[in-house]
């Protein structure tokens, strides 16, 4: 099944998400797999519960746009453990669709979750890997990429976002 993607103003978008506590469930399981299709239609490589409004610390990614099956990642209840390094790159998010900037981030992040058993693992990434554990872990935890970029440029994108939701032009 194929979710929706919710747009920005979305309470559900700047709220703590709860963590997952029941694991290796068929629910949980076609749940990811739901979360993966609607990712893939949208064409992202990451994807937070709370942005198909589910209130769960759930995220999958996948930087290889679906070629590569190895590459697909599923995190459950995420922490960042260490970052290092800074890149700085165009970043942008599903739930605010048409929208783009530039963020610093760190270039090599470490990530400790849960899998779909419950069972812990740690993992580090480069990159846009890096970039991906930060900004989806950053949605399980109720902030958006724009508070990672100037005061004056996040009110900007606002009130034009503002402006598409006054037109009838964004849900």
């Amino acid at each position: 099944m194929v979710y929706p993607i919710v747009k920005f103003g979305n309470p559900v978008l700047e709220t703590e998400a709860e963590e997952v506590r029941e694991f290796d469930t068929p629910e949980l399981h076609t749940f990811l797999g739901d979360m993966f299709e609607s990712m893939y239609v949208a064409k992202g490589v990451g994807l937070a519960a709370p942005q198909i409004g589910v209130s769960r610390k759930i995220a999958v990614i996948d930087v290889s746009n679906g070629e590569n099956p190895a590459d697909k990642l599923v995190l459950i209840n995420p922490t960042i453990v260490k970052t290092e390094g800074k890149q700085e790159g165009e970043e942008g998010c599903l739930s605010i669709p048409g929208f783009r900037e530039q963020v610093k981030r760190p270039k090599r992040v470490t990530v400790q979750a849960l899998n779909v058993k419950g069972e812990k693992f740690e993992m580090t990434g480069e990159d846009l890997l890096a970039r991906a554990f930060l900004h989806e872990t950053d949605h399980l935890y109720g902030r958006l990429y724009i508070t990672h970029i100037s005061a004056l440029k996040r009110d900007l994108l606002k009130r034009k976002i503002k402006k598409l939701q006054r037109a009838g032009d964004w849900d």
